[in-house]
């Protein structure tokens, strides 16, 4: 049996936070499938074509990471792609909280389905996508925050 991951989040835009998670977590699985949801409370800055391009375009060389929208909850999308693990990055002690009452309800929703937790590397703890596009709005240089092929793009 396979071993397959959901790494769910807007990814709007994907950082190399979410590179660093992604990259620590191939090891573990068989296949990672990195989930854009679709959030109605959240005004996205991509649209979900560009980030969903990126991400094809990071890991084209990776037969292992593939890329879905969804919508709704994360454990439907598990049951749809056949993840039993959700993969969550966590940067600091609340994060923590918050994510893992997250977990306890997608547990209780599927038993079949583990949240594996990532802590992120030190030096990517100020990496987040709100804050890029808190840099990116207020015409900030977040190169350094991103993939090349999103930094070449949005320059």
């Amino acid at each position: 049996m396979q071993r397959i991951a959901l790494f769910p989040g807007t990814f709007d835009p994907i950082t190399i936070g979410h590179l660093d998670i992604i990259h620590r977590a191939l090891p573990l699985f068989d296949k990672l499938i990195i989930g854009i949801g679709r959030n109605s409370s959240k005004q996205s800055m991509f649209t979900e074509e560009q980030r969903m391009k990126w991400i094809q375009e990071i890991f084209r060389d990776n037969p292992s990471v593939s890329v879905v929208v969804y919508e709704g909850l994360t454990v439907d999308c598990c049951q749809r792609v056949g993840a039993q693990f959700i993969v969550r990055g966590i940067r600091y002690v609340n994060d923590f909280e918050y994510e893992k009452a997250i977990a306890d309800m997608n547990r209780s929703l599927d038993t079949n389905i583990e949240t594996v937790f990532f802590t992120c590397l030190p030096q990517y703890t100020s990496v987040a996508s709100t804050l890029v596009r808190d840099v990116l709005r207020n015409g900030g240089n977040a190169k350094q925050f991103l993939p090349d092929i999103v930094a070449r793009d949005i320059s």
